[in-house]
């Protein structure tokens, strides 16, 4: 709960370093980029940590690094305050089960739903989400794999090396 709270107070305070938003860039094809620079700044400074720590640790596969640099784009479909941000992380640690079953409708059935609900339904979806516009910037199927299980520690149709590089990305994920 600690690293959520802390994770929280970085979304809603840190400013993108602008030496790691080139770096970013040179990596991603120009649709890419366009997705990226449209993440709030804090999904950003999010990113771009998950993606410094990949590299510290000598990762340089670069469906991996694209994954952590567009992992939570599915994100653009309903731009969550942090106040919602707080309610999604916060039901999650207390009750998973029931802020999953918020999540599970799909984001073009919530015309009249309570608007607290829609922040469920980000938070659940968002990585199928992302896969897909990912996918319509360019990605590379193994990039678009890693962003839509992005939550998963691994999934068992995946061959061996995508499931050590879905770990890395989830272990990052949860760290930065």
């Amino acid at each position: 709960m600690l690293y959520r709270v802390r994770q929280f107070w970085r979304t809603i305070s840190l400013k993108t370093d602008p030496h790691a938003l080139e770096q970013a860039k040179a990596l991603l094809t120009k649709a890419q980029w366009q997705l990226f620079l449209r993440l709030q700044p804090g999904e950003q400074s999010h990113a771009l940590a998950m993606y410094f720590n990949l590299l510290q640790q000598g990762e340089n596969q670069s469906d991996l690094l694209v994954a952590a640099l567009l992992h939570d784009v599915g994100k653009l479909r309903y731009r969550m305050n942090p106040v919602e941000r707080a309610m999604v992380v916060l039901a999650q640690a207390v009750l998973p089960g029931q802020a999953q079953r918020w999540g599970s409708l799909p984001l073009n059935a919530w015309d009249g739903m309570p608007g607290w609900r829609k922040a469920f339904i980000v938070a659940e979806q968002h990585a199928e989400w992302g896969a897909k516009m990912a996918q319509e910037a360019g990605a590379s199927p193994l990039t678009e794999s890693l962003i839509r299980q992005h939550h998963d520690t691994a999934c068992e149709e995946n061959e061996i090396m995508e499931n050590s590089l879905l770990h890395k990305l989830w272990l990052v994920d949860n760290e930065s």
